[in-house]
């Protein structure tokens, strides 16, 4: 028999998606720091953010998992100060070298794990971005608490869109594997919902999707379950890549559905 719930609003959102994470390994983002700095600059979810934001030239922002610097270094150019906060040392390392490089003087960083953010270790601050660093974060009802407390105007806070790794999705019904997935964006908005935070919802619209060398390449660069795809599983992967593929001018392989989708969830103090 279904248990029956009188109010949706009593649902205990935070364990949903805690559940969800639950045996997801976290990534060595040390060892990921090379590859990020290296990346390329003209993605659009950088123009889709900055469309977004709400900075004024007087502020202090609070950059939540600022990795190696793509969005600290941007927001620091605009606002009069910047504290990111990571908890790989190697991302920090290469955020000072490149906000070296650019000659910006105006960003303290941090050495912490999301998950220990305290309102007593930050204080306050104007605004709080946390840019496509949430969707692993398993207390976070605890973190969405605290760093309500640190902003004084402004949240914003990018995770993933019901579209995000598309063809690899796609891959796995066709063999009939169920997808381990981040939580929904749902999820999210009702775990603030609870919290008496009622927040705005907003789909970036990008464009920018993947582009590959060969299907080699499409398999080593996707989001593919690789280390766990027997070797006949992988042949029906290259047949899949063959068929969902086309080439462009340049005899580059893509898709136009293989894009990142991302969900900006943001709210006033």
């Amino acid at each position: 028999m279904k248990q029956c719930i009188e109010n949706p609003n009593d649902v205990d959102w935070a364990s949903f998606w805690a559940e969800r994470l639950a045996g997801k390994v976290n990534k060595n983002w040390d060892d990921a720091a090379p590859g990020f700095y290296k990346r390329t600059k003209n993605e659009d979810y950088q123009t889709a953010l900055f469309d977004k934001l709400i900075l004024d030239e007087t502020d202090t922002v609070l950059d939540v998992g600022c990795g190696e610097g793509s969005v600290t270094i941007p927001i620091a150019k605009r606002v009069k100060k910047v504290i990111g906060i990571d908890s790989s040392p190697k991302m920090l390392e290469y955020l000072e070298k490149r906000a070296e490089d650019n000659k910006i003087s105006n960003i303290e960083t941090i050495l912490k794990p999301i998950e220990e953010i305290a309102y007593d270790d930050i204080g306050d601050v104007d605004v709080v971005v946390c840019s496509r660093s949430l969707n692993g974060i398993i207390p976070i009802e605890e973190v969405l608490s605290e760093l309500n407390k640190i902003a004084n105007k402004y949240v914003f806070i990018t995770i993933f869109g019901p579209e995000n790794k598309k063809l690899e999705k796609d891959f796995d019904k066709r063999l009939g594997i169920q997808t381990e997935d981040f939580p929904d964006y749902d999820y999210f908005f009702n775990i603030l919902f609870n919290m008496g935070i009622y927040a705005n919802i907003e789909r970036f619209d990008l464009k920018n999707y993947k582009i590959y060398d060969s299907i080699e390449n499409a398999m080593n660069n996707g989001k593919f379950r690789l280390d766990l795809y027997s070797d006949s599983q992988k042949e029906e992967l290259v047949k899949y890549l063959d068929e969902v593929l086309v080439k462009d001018e340049n005899g580059k392989l893509f898709n136009e559905k293989d894009k990142a989708d991302w969900i900006m969830v943001w709210w006033k103090k």
